[in-house]
């Protein structure tokens, strides 16, 4: 094995290099300006730009990351959900209110 590849073998063995330094680093910090929708532009050779614009689509409901494990996909969801709907009384259902 040639020095080159040894020495890149080894730097990806030791994870993150020591310039990126995120001790003062919040963890989510924009999560929930996430979730609203964001805008991404990319920077093409030519000079010219191009934004584009995410936004969840209607009706979409965002998990939380602990509740994916037990709920990775829509169809668990609305059967969980399913589940629920018998317990609820129907004035809770018509006010709204838990």
């Amino acid at each position: 094995m040639s020095p080159d590849i040894k020495k890149t073998m080894e730097e990806k063995d030791k994870g993150m290099r020591t310039e990126y330094d995120f001790t003062g680093g919040v963890r989510g910090k924009h999560h929930r300006a996430m979730q609203a929708g964001y805008s991404v532009t990319v920077h093409q050779a030519d000079g010219t730009s191009v934004t584009k614009e995410v936004v969840p689509t209607d009706g979409a409901v965002i998990l939380e990351p602990d509740l994916r494990a037990y709920f990775p996909d829509s169809e668990s969801v609305n059967k969980a959900l399913r589940c629920l709907i018998p317990l609820l009384s129907r004035r809770d259902l018509t006010t709204g209110k838990l």
